[in-house]
């Protein structure tokens, strides 16, 4: 913590002016996140896209007296506010980071590499947690920004700090290493992961390795030989020129180490571990079978044999190792409510973020609160206090509090007279006198830490739906958005298509986060998806593409932009404009340059013109077209055609009408291919989904959707025998069949089916036999061992991609995409 009168000293910074002095308790990044303005201090940060000095107004205007800048502000539109100029703004966060770790001597676990770093840090908090007063990276804050995030939390009372690193390019650790200054590191499993910043997996690993170069303990792997010689190579290094001796504790299933792994016995559902630890023969069983955990876990035994924890502890606590939620999902709950379910742990720091992203939610009014003792003990008080502060700033409406330590503190809530309260001392407490139809139209986070078993209030408040799910990973799409933003001019606005159920997705859950982020425009097909936005509380500009003309006066009821393409629909949409008594109200020209679907031609401009001139009712806001093979480079030739004819046809109409409007040509695959047509704005569809049509930039993407279900039952059917309906799928051996939940009324293709594509199972692709049913389809197992009655069945998503399916169907993945029908459950989820 620091006082905003010593940001000037601390940062030999310029002060700009002063007001109040006060405890800086929290960096504040984002203008739409102030919950504590009182003890915060406003960091400007500046990217490509984004200059966040264009928040301080709002961030102000909510009670924030502290700004850190990098520009010239007039601060006499702030008094009684600090105003601190630095050059760099993300460098002067860094540095502030940094002076506060100096003030602390502790044990600092610093954990880098390609995976497993929020595993194991996660982990270790579980192993550790009874034996230390530990801080630990909120989820998996380990970037430039969040790693000072992460060591901000440091106090007094902390005896342990758990702190990930990670990088995405080389000279970004040197910046890191000097705000954690780790005195044990752990460097976890080497891979491709965010490879694309370095020229091989060496530079990779040394550039992480800067990490640890005032490190006393090293513990990592040795069977990765490139990663064993380059950290051999580093410690030699560090004894010559800097006469370090940094002590390397190893761990190896095949040479000598300091702990030497003798077998891995794997159950169903656990893994027994032999080992030799200073020449005597130990063991752990953790209650996970894939390499990944096991690996993981003996990271974690590595550094508990470091600090000496028994090893019966350390047998008992491993084997209680809990799976570790990644993610916040959000769900559909019973009564049209929609949950938050964030049910496997509970501190301060990710309360927070939790209610964040409850509060983006803007589908419902009515906010409720779940939540379970905060398990970090001799702070009850104080942390209650900020946990009520919290509720009251983000105007909570419902606030349930579960355990001894949450019910004993009642009173800090119950003085909330906006708050209604309800305190119940154990989780079976609670469900037994659950009423459900008391919740009711309204969003509810559940968080609670693992042993309070919230999984069982989220079943009780979840949606009964079939056991075929969605999932939408809203950080790939944001993700996606920025890899397309990327390509763009700096004010070169974006309008993200969400129409046909957002490609699949859920529109309003979507919608919801592109306008958190800030996306200019939202584009529908028709009316009601544009008036259901609307009610679920989207605000950002809609433009509605096929309106019917029936529906024109609901458009301008609910506030929505028609897209005009001929001159019965121009008169129409007047005709609404004019019984509205609208001025100007803003319509969307579309010009048919050659896709002859929908569109003015060329000869009706002159008439338009007229028309547009003799009524102010409308203005025009945009002019676009659609390229028709914006992703083929044969039909290069006639995309030119295409733009020539629109840029005549539009510099025509402006003009004529003497005023500016937006201009739009590229569809995702002409953002990539086709930089010079960007124009005013782009249409983003199929791209933030994660699909590059074009194939050129699809590396550079995320899959957004994973489609899943699971195997009922498995059966042997012999030789000669049929599978499916009117027999097609006709056995040549004896073959061991899984039935899975899912059919073509899920939105399966039947093109699928006899073999013509494939499903994911434990790390195989297996063939469908037979026709695809309506609710079910048949998978051949027999060569992909393991396979058991309940194991889950991917149909798309990273493991399989949905462009490969539509390979197989003969189709294209919009198709693949939209045809998910609304009957599978959407599963939506923040990493």
């Amino acid at each position: 913590m620091i006082n905003a009168s010593a940001l000037q000293s601390v940062l030999k910074a310029t002060l700009l002016s002063e007001g109040e002095d006060f405890i800086i308790e929290k960096f504040l990044l984002d203008s739409r996140k102030v919950n504590r303005p009182g003890t915060s201090v406003f960091i400007a940060l500046v990217t490509d896209r984004r200059n966040a000095h264009q928040f301080i107004p709002e961030v102000y205007a909510a009670g924030i007296r502290c700004f850190l800048v990098s520009e010239n502000i007039d601060t006499t539109f702030y008094p009684k506010a600090w105003f601190v100029k630095v050059e760099n703004t993300l460098i002067a966060m860094q540095q502030l980071a940094a002076w506060h770790r100096s003030k602390f001597q502790l044990p600092v676990v610093g954990i880098t590499g390609s995976n497993g770093k929020t595993i194991v840090k996660e982990w270790l908090y579980q192993l550790l947690e009874s034996d230390y007063k530990i801080v630990r990276s909120p989820k998996s804050f380990n970037s430039q920004v969040g790693v000072p995030i992460s060591v901000w939390l440091l106090n007094k009372e902390h005896e342990l700090a758990l702190i990930e690193a990670g990088v995405s390019q080389s000279g970004e650790m040197e910046h890191l290493e000097k705000i954690i200054r780790p005195t044990i590191g752990i460097f976890t499993r080497i891979g491709e992961a965010h490879a694309e910043g370095f020229l091989n997996i060496r530079h990779k690993i040394n550039e992480k390795l800067i990490l640890f170069k005032d490190t006393e303990y090293l513990i990592y792997c040795k069977d990765y030989h490139e990663l064993h010689e380059c950290i051999i190579q580093f410690a030699n290094q560090l004894k010559i020129n800097l006469n370090k001796d940094t002590k390397l504790l190893s761990w190896s299933r095949k040479s000598e180490a300091t702990l030497e792994i003798i077998s891995v016995e794997k159950t169903s559902h656990q893994s027994s571990i032999r080992a030799r630890y200073e020449d005597a023969e130990i063991q752990i069983t953790i209650p996970f079978t894939d390499d990944a955990s096991i690996e993981n876990a003996i990271h974690c035994w590595m550094l508990m044999l470091h600090l000496q924890v028994p090893k019966q502890i350390i047998g008992e606590r491993m084997l209680r190792l809990n799976h570790i939620a990644m993610r916040l999902e959000l769900m559909k709950g019973i009564n049209n409510c929609t949950l938050i379910n964030d049910s496997y742990n509970s501190d301060v720091s990710s309360f927070s973020i939790a209610l964040d992203f409850l509060m983006q939610q803007t589908q419902h009014e009515a906010k409720t609160v779940i939540l379970s003792d905060i398990l970090q003990s001799g702070r009850d008080n104080e942390l209650y206090d900020e946990v009520a502060l919290l509720l009251k700033q983000k105007k909570i409406n419902r606030f349930i509090g579960i355990g001894e330590s949450i019910s004993r503190n009642k009173s800090v809530f119950r003085t909330m007279r906006s708050l209604e309260s309800h305190f119940f001392k154990t989780t079976e407490e609670f469900l037994d006198q659950l009423d459900t139809t008391v919740f009711v139209n309204e969003c509810i986070l559940i968080k609670g830490a693992r042993k309070f078993g919230f999984e069982r209030v989220a079943k009780r408040l979840e949606e009964r739906v079939h056991q075929t799910v969605m999932e939408i990973n809203l950080n790939a799409l944001v993700e996606n958005l920025k890899t397309y933003q990327a390509l763009l001019q700096k004010n070169t606005k974006v309008m993200a298509m969400v129409k046909a159920f957002s490609y699949g997705s859920g529109s309003v859950e979507v919608a919801n986060k592109l306008q958190f982020e800030g996306i200019d425009y939202l584009a529908v097909a028709y009316a009601d998806e544009g008036i259901a936005l609307r009610k679920n509380g989207i605000e950002r500009p809609i433009m509605v593409m096929n309106a019917d003309e029936h529906s024109f006066d609901l458009l301008i009821d609910w506030n929505l932009e028609p897209e005009i393409y001929n001159k019965r629909s121009l008169l129409k949409m007047t005709e609404a404009a004019i019984e509205a008594e609208t001025q100007d109200y803003p319509i969307h020209i579309k010009f048919d340059t050659g896709m002859h679907r929908l569109g003015f031609e060329e000869s009706e401009l002159d008439d338009l013109i007229s028309f547009l001139h003799m009524h102010k009712e409308i203005k025009v806001a945009s002019v676009f077209s659609h390229l028709s093979g914006s992703e083929e480079k044969e039909l290069d030739d006639f995309t030119r055609h295409q733009s020539t004819l629109f840029i005549r046809m539009s510099d025509k109409l402006q003009k004529a009408l003497g005023y500016s409007f937006l201009r739009h040509l590229c569809n995702s695959s002409g953002i990539v291919r086709h930089k010079e047509l960007h124009f005013d704005m782009v249409r983003l569809g199929i791209g933030l989904y994660g699909v590059d049509s074009s194939a050129t930039i699809q590396q550079d993407l995320r899959t957004v959707s994973r489609l899943k279900s699971i195997i009922s039952q498995i059966k042997m059917v012999p030789a000669s025998e049929t599978v499916g309906y009117n027999r097609k799928g006709v056995l040549h051996r004896d073959t061991r069949i899984g039935t899975v939940c899912i059919g073509y009324a899920d939105g399966i293709s039947r093109r699928l089916g006899n073999g013509q594509g494939k499903m994911y199972v434990k790390g195989h692709l297996v063939p469908i036999v037979g026709n695809v049913c309506m609710d079910m389809c048949m998978l051949d197992i027999t060569d992909a061992p393991g396979i058991e009655e309940g194991d889950e069945v991917v149909v798309f998503g990273p493991e399989l991609s949905v462009i490969q399916v539509a390979q197989w169907a003969q189709t294209i993945p919009y198709e693949i995409l939209t045809d998910i029908s609304q009957r599978v459950k959407r599963v939506f989820y923040e990493e």
